[in-house]
This record gives C-alpha cells, sequence and structure tokens, in this order.
C-alpha cells in the first residue's frame, strides 16, 4: 500500500508538473500574439533622437501657451514614466508638460519630450482615457517615428516639394542642424504617416495593457473623438481605416484583462478638478499654411507693394507683407496663403521662394570649389529628385548682397498641373552654396518676377 501510495504520488505530482510546464510554455506564446512592432530606417542615433528632441522642445516652449503648472506638470510625469517603463526599445528621458489650450490634443517630440493640451485632461473620463492618449505617443517615441520621417524626407531628396528643404547635406549633423530649432506642429518630424499611427495606436494599447491599466479605455477615447468635441487630435494625426476595431483586435491578441485593471485615480481626479478651476485658456491659434490641393488652380493674392522684414540665422531681407514665412536654422520658404500645396505626403511649393544651403564636395585637385562648380553640383541633384526639371536660360553672374551669384531658369512640373518655371540663384558663402528658388506656373510667373526679384535685391547677408 505504502509503495501504491508513493506510485500514485509520484503519478499526481507529475501531472501537477505537467501543468506547469503547459502554464508556463503557454504564457510566451500568448504573449507572442500580440503585433510585433520595430522601428524603420533610421539615420539618426538614438542619442541624436534625445538632442534633436531637446532643442525642439525648447523652441516649443516658447512658441506655445505653456500651463506651467508644476502640480500639473509632476502629476503629467508620474503618469507618464510609469508607461513609459512599459515601452519597449530605447529607454529614452521621457518629459511630460501640459500646453494651455482647450483642444483635445498631444504630441510627441524624439528623445521622449511629450506635450499634453490641458483639453486632454479635461475631456478625458479617467485616468485611463488620459493613459491611453499618453500611450500612444510613447508609441511615437519608442517606435522613432520622428526622425524616421525625417530619415526618409531626406533620402527621397526632393527640395522642390519640402518646405525649408534638406537638399545637400550629407551627414546627419547637417540635417540637424536644418531641423533642430524651428518648432512648427506641420513639421516633418510630427508628420507621421497612417501606418505610424496605426503603430502607435497598437503600442499605446500594448503599453497599456503592460502597465495594468485596462486598454479598451484607449479605443473608447478615440472613440468618443471621432464624435467631434473640439478635437485638433486627428488632424495632426492622421486617422487609419478601422482604427477603433485595429486597437480592439490588439487587445483581444493581448490576454485576459484582470479585473483589477486600472482605470482611475483620486490623483487624475484631482488634477482635472484643478485644470478647469483655471482661468480659460486662451484661444490664440498657431498659424499654419493655408494649403490646397493638387488637380486645383486657386490663384493666390498678388504679391502686396508692401514688404516686411525677415531676418535669419545668415541673412535679412525683405518679403510682400501678405505672405507667410516659415523658417528653419539655416532654410526658409515664402509663401501667400494657398501657394503651398497638399501633395499626399509632403508639401510642394507652387507659388513663393525658398532659400536653403547646400554642402558641395571640395575640387578634388585643390580640395576648395567655385561657385560653377559648386552651383553644377547642385543642378544634378536637383534634376536627379525632379526629373521634369529643365533648364531653359542661364542669365550669367549677378550681385546678390554684394556678392557674385549664378542665375539660371528652368521649367518644371507643377505639383497644380501644367508647367511651372523655376528661378536659381546661387551664392558661395563659408557656410555653403546658399541657393535661392523662386517658384510660379509659368504662365504666371512674369506677374511674380518683379517681387521675385525685389526680394533678392533686399537680401543682406549676416
Amino acid at each position: 500500500m505504502r509503495n501504491a501510495l508513493r506510485a500514485a504520488g509520484r503519478i499526481c505530482f507529475g501531472r501537477i508538473a505537467l501543468v506547469f510546464a503547459l502554464v508556463f510554455a503557454s504564457a510566451p506564446l500568448i504573449f507572442a500574439q500580440r503585433t510585433p512592432l520595430k522601428p524603420g530606417m533610421n539615420f539618426f542615433s538614438p542619442q541624436q533622437d534625445v538632442e534633436l528632441g531637446q532643442k525642439v522642445a525648447q523652441d516649443a516652449e516658447n512658441k506655445l501657451p505653456m500651463l506651467n503648472n508644476r502640480q500639473v506638470d509632476d502629476y503629467l510625469n508620474r503618469l507618464g514614466k510609469k508607461l513609459a517603463a512599459n515601452a519597449p526599445g530605447e529607454k529614452f528621458p521621457y518629459q511630460f508638460r501640459c500646453v494651455n489650450d482647450s483642444t483635445i490634443n498631444a504630441f510627441a517630440l524624439p528623445g521622449g519630450f511629450l506635450f499634453i493640451n490641458r483639453g486632454t485632461i479635461e475631456a478625458a473620463d479617467n485616468e485611463a482615457e488620459l493613459a491611453g492618449v499618453i500611450g500612444h505617443e510613447i508609441g511615437h517615441v519608442a517606435l522613432r517615428h520622428g526622425t524616421n520621417q525625417a530619415s526618409k524626407q531626406y533620402l527621397a531628396q526632393a527640395p522642390l516639394a519640402i518646405l525649408g528643404g534638406f537638399l545637400g547635406n550629407n551627414s546627419v549633423g547637417a540635417i540637424l542642424a536644418q531641423i533642430g530649432t524651428g518648432f512648427a506642429l506641420n513639421s516633418v518630424l510630427l508628420k507621421y504617416s497612417r501606418d505610424d499611427e496605426r503603430q502607435a495606436d497598437l503600442m499605446g494599447a500594448q503599453i497599456l495593457y503592460d502597465t495594468g491599466y485596462n486598454p479598451r479605455y484607449v479605443a473608447e477615447f478615440f472613440e468618443k473623438l471621432g464624435g467631434g468635441r473640439g478635437t485638433d487630435f486627428f488632424s495632426s494625426h492622421p486617422n487609419p481605416d478601422n482604427r477603433i476595431q485595429n486597437i480592439n483586435a490588439e487587445i483581444g491578441r493581448l490576454g485576459v484583462i484582470s479585473a483589477d485593471a486600472y482605470s482611475d485615480s483620486r490623483d487624475f481626479r484631482n488634477i482635472q478638478r484643478l485644470v478647469k478651476s483655471l482661468p480659460a485658456a486662451p484661444k490664440a491659434a498657431a498659424a499654419e499654411p493655408q494649403k490646397q490641393t493638387p488637380g486645383t488652380i486657386r490663384r493666390p493674392t498678388s504679391p502686396s507693394s508692401r514688404y516686411k522684414n525677415l531676418e535669419t540665422t545668415n541673412m535679412r531681407l525683405s518679403h510682400p507683407d501678405n505672405w507667410q514665412s516659415y523658417v528653419e536654422e539655416q532654410a526658409f520658404t515664402l509663401a501667400p496663403d494657398g501657394g503651398i500645396v497638399d501633395a499626399g505626403d509632403m508639401n510642394a511649393l507652387a507659388y513663393g521662394a525658398m532659400m536653403a544651403v547646400f554642402t558641395p564636395q571640395g575640387s578634388r585637385r585643390s580640395g576648395s570649389i567655385g561657385l560653377q562648380e559648386a552651383t553644377d553640383q547642385l543642378i544634378e541633384v536637383l534634376q536627379r529628385s525632379n526629373s521634369a526639371m529643365r533648364k531653359y536660360k542661364d542669365n550669367g553672374t549677378i550681385r546678390v548682397g554684394g556678392q557674385s551669384a549664378l542665375s539660371i531658369l528652368f521649367t518644371n512640373d507643377s505639383p497644380l498641373s501644367g508647367r511651372e518655371g523655376d528661378w536659381l540663384v546661387t551664392v558661395l558663402r563659408p557656410e555653403g552654396l546658399v541657393y535661392f528658388i523662386f517658384v510660379a506656373p509659368e504662365q504666371e510667373f512674369d506677374n511674380y518676377q518683379r517681387a521675385f526679384e525685389q526680394i533678392l535685391g533686399s537680401v543682406r547677408f549676416q
């Protein structure tokens, strides 16, 4: 009998061991059902993500109406860092700040610098909904979507189609110099694709689940935003097809949601009451270019005869006062309302002017390079990325800002259909080949020529 009990014990223990083995064997299989998400191609290192994000965040804080309430920012950092601890990949130094804006929105800069509008806190029904928005933005950071977009734009090298231009900079440091200081909500660092948004949605759900929140609130909040309520979220975050269905499908892959999953906290309720008790947020909105779509021609208002000044890091000039300026560190674009075309995944200039700096390769013989050779290199790159660009007339040497410059006219396909005129002017400076491109549809170019000449004639190098 004792031997039989021992045998039974061994059999019973073996069954228990088998059960434990099956449980632990199945755990990674359950975890593996979640959608795998990995960062895409990137010319930047994770450290450069941080450097770039920090630089742009400083500019954002100067340009945006920050709430500057320590209690609110401290709460956002506690919540945000708890969520970020469950983000995969690089462990970025996440920081969270509140913007004094009543619209429902949030955005994340590379390296972990996140900004959440007070309107998002006010609109959330519980902490899990707010955590869903923050988790989504952490997903953009963890998947390095901002610098992935910048890398793809640089790789495409489409200088006539990108505000400010990334042309000619063959090092990451040079790219950082061009996009590192100009904050804009429509900048390349925040211009995510629909697939980026889909990935951030799924990672947001994964992060909430791993942090102990009920991830269903992610879908619920986005569904609520779809009904309006003064949200800017979907205008700044392209809405992928079946967003809610995709999130719910991912939640189904994550496993059983614990009955103890978080949905709310006393901290959130206290902060929400505090935010709602503060003076109303200012209503001023950030200026963005008014764009038109390809295939339609809506002629902008003629250039004004009144001019206003513009000063950048390397020059001063004046331009019609009914044109807007969009300035980066060593680049800018000038355009009237309607002069910029929304061409899908990029902004194309149809009316206006742009300036950027091209870094030519030195002469093989002397190591230095002249204006003509540098300009030839620039034209080769321009025509490589603008296959329809054809030289129309070489105007030879002119003077710009007291220095020798080359002036060349081209024709090119217009983003509004038909052909456009492109006037290229180049000046060799210590910082590189400074180039201007003045753009207008071919049949209207003469009407803009005077304004272009006045802009160029006003240039004074610093």
